[in-house]
């Protein structure tokens, strides 16, 4: 029975994917895979969400390509591991006079040259001049915020809560821009996004579309709205309460995008997407990566492993999906649907796998920034980070080491810390196995070295950002 529903999910896949479905890509931004109900949170309601899941496929090991936002979706953005084209940093301010590589062939750029109209909503973070631009990189139309964040709304208003001083008004480089231009934008941040996506969504569409609908919740700052905060005030925590309601803010935003596909009758022809750029934040100290150890900037699995939901009603059997996969690999799944000729050589396309089939999509995962280091296969990981020649009192206001002038270098002056996990058995990554196992770890850094000896050395932007974390009773220097 079982392999009878795999060959008629098969070729259902394969005669919509003649048919070019729609594609709609929803990205959070900071969002802990422990903070959504269908992974197993319970302080937040995400029905939604959860919806999704219970109705598609729910990847239980998902992995972003990096712990912070921009090379993160460098990597998902181009279907390459980022280190190749040389965005393996955060750019912090540089990204207002630098961005990814120009030559990068984006999922919008692969989606328009097969026909699709293409729109992005929401955050970029990957480049603000001409040749960076949204619609330069595959875009049609562009509504949202070229920078890594901005303030959601004035905070100076009443029905607003919001934890830290913020600005009242964005500046030019944390604007809001429709297309090239700058604009004011008084309402929520999120839900200005969520209407702009359900209005390219109902507009009268002559090809397939592809949505790229990136929000910058629940990242900082934290502030929300009355309507949003109304359901979490048995929460006494301000700052708990706000990031529930910016939560609860995307978990709306999910519904409203789910609800305008069915009026447009376009649902069942839809690949719905949603995901999140890396784990959450732990310096905010009121959200979940649980049961994962590790937060935002930590290569540990709090800090990549990464909630993943595909949806496409009456076309992917409901299903959890075990094997490990990454956000590169949406570029090859998205040209598959799209009958795209376009390959990289990190990106595999998922749809094979989710009929029950068998196999394996990867046989390792690699991740590396400046001299961390990460590999995992379908049972170890092996993590070693710089050993630290600095101390907390060396931390600046924002938690983060001083950088010298030319980026931190890739070498770990006083050594490293290697761990070694077995996940299959401790994905909390609480034992440090490595002086057990030195054959699987030879083997893995082995593997490793492997893909890192076809790696660029430089990188278009220098390490300028860091912080420490004791680990396993070392001080260790976490660099991105």
């Amino acid at each position: 029975m079982r392999r009878s529903l795999s060959v008629l999910v098969l070729l259902s896949i394969s005669s919509y994917a003649l048919a070019q479905p729609n594609i709609v890509f929803i990205f959070a931004d900071d969002l802990g895979i422990g903070d959504v109900g269908a992974y197993g949170g319970d302080m937040i309601k995400t029905p939604h969400i959860d919806a999704l899941a219970t109705n598609g496929v729910l990847f239980e090991q998902a992995y972003a390509s990096h712990p912070v936002c921009s090379p993160s979706r460098a990597g998902l953005m181009s279907g390459r591991y980022q280190q190749r084209h040389g965005w393996e940093f955060n750019p912090a301010e540089r990204i207002e006079t630098t961005g990814m590589d120009a030559k990068q062939i984006t999922v919008a750029d692969m989606l328009s040259e097969s026909g699709y109209a293409t729109g992005m909503v929401g955050k970029w973070h990957l480049g603000y001049l001409p040749q960076f631009h949204p619609l330069n990189r595959g875009f049609d139309n562009y509504f949202g915020v070229l920078a890594g964040g901005s303030i959601f709304i004035d905070q100076s208003r009443p029905d607003v809560e919001s934890v830290g001083n913020w600005p009242l008004k964005r500046d030019r480089s944390k604007g809001v821009y429709d297309g090239h231009k700058l604009i004011e934008v008084d309402d929520y941040l999120t839900d200005a996004f969520t209407d702009r996506a359900v209005h390219f969504i109902k507009q009268a569409h002559d090809a397939p579309f592809f949505l790229y609908l990136s929000h910058t919740t629940p990242h900082t700052p934290l502030q929300a709205t009355k309507t949003y905060l109304d359901r979490y005030r048995h929460l006494k925590n301000p700052a708990a309460r706000i990031y529930a309601a910016m939560v609860a803010s995307l978990d709306d935003s999910v519904g409203a995008v789910v609800q305008a596909l069915k009026e447009a009758g376009q649902l069942h022809n839809t690949l719905i997407v949603f995901s999140s750029d890396n784990g959450c934040a732990g310096y905010i100290q009121v959200c979940s990566n649980a049961p994962f150890a590790g937060f935002k900037r930590y290569h540990n699995e709090g800090g990549i492993r990464v909630p993943l939901i595909f949806s496409w009603p009456g076309q992917i059997a409901p299903q959890k999906y075990s094997n490990m996969v990454s956000l590169l690999d949406l570029m090859a799944t998205f040209g598959g649907l799209a009958e795209s000729a376009h390959t990289t050589e990190d990106s595999i396309d998922l749809m094979p796998f989710l009929t029950g089939n068998g196999g394996q999509p990867h046989d390792y995962l690699y991740w590396r920034s400046s001299p961390t280091r990460a590999i995992r296969d379908h049972r170890w990981k092996l993590l070693e980070y710089a050993k630290s020649q600095y101390s907390v009192e060396d931390l600046d206001a924002a938690r983060r080491v001083s950088p010298p002038a030319e980026g931190w270098p890739r070498t770990a002056p006083k050594g490293y810390l290697t761990m070694l996990y077995d996940l299959q058995n401790d994905p909390g990554e609480s034992k440090n196995l490595a002086v057990a196992h030195p054959a699987i770890v030879a083997r893995l850094r082995s593997a490793y070295e492997d893909w890192n000896s076809d790696l660029p050395k430089e990188s278009i932007i220098p390490a300028k950002r860091s912080t420490l974390s004791e680990m396993h009773g070392e001080t260790v220097q976490l660099i991105f």
